[in-house]
């Protein structure tokens, strides 16, 4: 496997490729659809200005979502925009409120809350201008029938669940069962695939947990980097009790004398939880005596002092966003240190066992290996677990089951409930203040998200959410206080592509369309 392959492989969430895909998708949290839309409007004076066919691609955080624009009238000679996301399989999808005024072009789409606002170009073979989706992004078409266009007319149509009453959880059974029929028949979880999906569903004091495929209730998933959400609240539980405090330098932590110090500011914990200390996504190193098959299990502390040696721990003047494992790893590694703890005993003792979940760990037990299902890689062969040394563990080592994140999402809305008659002075008792102060935005995410400690945030929807991914499982955890709503999808698949959206994000965008009466795209697609 090739160093490039390996490192996108590596990388739990964010470092897949995908920010712009997870951007528009996770609007959807509140019901909205993932993907672009389009727009119909009315008549307009010189339209003929802007009709044909055009292709744009939308950038931010390093990653492109290829959009294709068709411009043309009706009959009636009413000017048509239809919008095509061809990576998200999203094609011809409809919207509202097409303006055209001169050189200046506009629609809205109501089905995400989007928007479109751009300038003709005097020649006419361009559209400048910016997308609107919660975040604003520059997006400028280019004139043309390139392969691209003709991809996306290619692309098969999406078939849209249409918007409906609102269904409540305790009825969502009957309905995902139909939309996951042809997947379970014919699909990417019929019984030769070995693929298995755990729906787990919380609103208003009602929980259900669904599965298809092989998947059982309690079966035991990797949960990639949901890990970090969990490292986090553990470096909340230490501030609360005054082990640690977030501006802390990171070094602090660390074996006396293992990094040499900076003359200027340091990386803390803070900077670390936020991902804006300034740390790669990956050590350089890592390649170093790794096995492709399970990359993490030999990064052992030594490999990471002599990356941090070199690279360092100074903290950049107005660090950006940069979503970083060896980050989370660091971070891990140093609580557990403070703590005096393996940082699997670090998490049990502040936020698994609190909270009563036994199923959530890093090593598992001969009975919870009964429970382990096979992970699958993007080619849908079998593939071995992936373990991880200490120094990485606080970036992805924990596995799961829906059952337990339900409860882990529960306190994410209502700590107090789960604290009450906790013992003063227990990890229980300061777990309140501290799910709290994860909640916290400290600093900036991407696309104009907001990010507290691990937990990114997007402010449109008002919703929490975090995702996963290893060499064969694929997670996706979202919470929205305001709703009191929760959402888990845990799969036993690699499930991810660089500019498509993960398959257990688009099930948590339908089971929420669902709750909240919004169109969604049918998951057989």
């Amino acid at each position: 496997m090739n160093v490039r392959k390996l490192a996108n492989r590596l990388a739990f969430g964010w470092d897949y490729g995908r920010p712009i895909v997870i951007a528009f998708s996770l609007f959807a949290i509140s019901g909205l659809i993932p993907n672009l839309a389009l727009a119909m409007g009315a008549k307009q004076p010189n339209s003929s200005s802007v009709v044909g066919d055009w292709s744009g691609k939308l950038k931010a955080g390093g990653g492109s979502l290829l959009v294709v624009l068709h411009v043309t009238k009706s009959d009636s000679g009413a000017l048509e925009v239809t919008l095509d996301s061809p990576q998200q399989g999203a094609t011809g999808l409809e919207g509202s409120d097409v303006m055209l005024e001169g050189d200046k072009l506009s629609f809205k789409i109501p089905v995400v809350n989007g928007s479109y606002k751009g300038t003709i170009s005097a020649d006419g073979k361009t559209i400048s201008g910016t997308w609107a989706q919660g975040a604003s992004l520059p997006l400028e078409f280019t004139r043309g029938n390139e392969a691209t266009v003709e991809a996306a007319n290619a692309a098969p149509k999406p078939h849209f669940l249409p918007a409906q009453a609102p269904v409540p959880v305790a009825d969502l059974k009957p309905v995902l069962d139909r939309e996951f029929a042809p997947l379970l028949a014919n699909g990417i979880l019929a019984k030769s695939t070995g693929g298995g999906i755990v729906i787990g569903v919380f609103e208003n004091g009602q929980q259900r947990i669904f599965t298809y495929g092989d998947a059982q209730p309690d079966s035991i998933f990797e949960i990639g980097s949901l890990t970090k959400t969990f490292t986090g609240l553990a470096l909340a539980q230490m501030v609360e009790q005054k082990k640690v405090a977030l501006d802390e330098p990171a070094l602090d932590l660390l074996p006396a004398g293992s990094v040499p110090k900076p003359s200027g500011a340091e990386i803390t914990l803070l900077a670390l939880a936020t991902h804006h200390s300034g740390l790669p996504r990956l050590p350089k190193n890592l390649s170093e005596g790794m096995n492709p098959q399970n990359p993490y299990a030999n990064y052992h502390w030594a490999q990471m002092k002599g990356f941090l040696d070199q690279h360092g721990v100074a903290l950049p003047a107005d660090a950006p966003f940069l979503y970083s494992n060896l980050g989370y790893g660091l971070l891990g590694y140093a609580l557990a240190r403070r703590a005096g703890v393996s940082y699997a005993q670090l998490i049990r003792e502040e936020v698994t066992g609190p909270l009563g979940m036994k199923d959530t760990t890093v090593g598992l037990t001969p009975a919870e290996e009964e429970r382990f299902l096979t992970g699958h890689n993007a080619e849908n062969a079998a593939v071995s677990p992936w373990t991880f040394n200490e120094s990485m563990a606080g970036a992805g080592a924990l596995r799961s089951t829906a059952g337990d994140l339900l409860k882990y999402l529960e306190a994410e809305l209502d700590a107090e409930k789960l604290a009450a008659g906790a013992k003063p002075g227990s990890p229980a008792a300061t777990l309140p203040a501290a799910v709290a102060l994860t909640h916290s935005l400290f600093a900036g995410g991407p696309m104009q998200m907001r990010i507290g400690l691990a937990w990114l945030y997007i402010p449109a929807v008002a919703t929490y959410w975090h995702d996963g991914g290893t060499g064969g499982f694929s997670s996706f955890a979202a919470f929205t206080p305001s709703a009191d709503r929760a959402v888990v999808v845990l799969y036993n698949r690699e499930d991810i592509t660089p500019g498509q959206m993960m398959f257990v994000n688009r099930v948590c965008n339908n089971v929420v369309a669902l709750l909240t009466g919004k169109p969604a795209i049918a998951l057989g697609d």
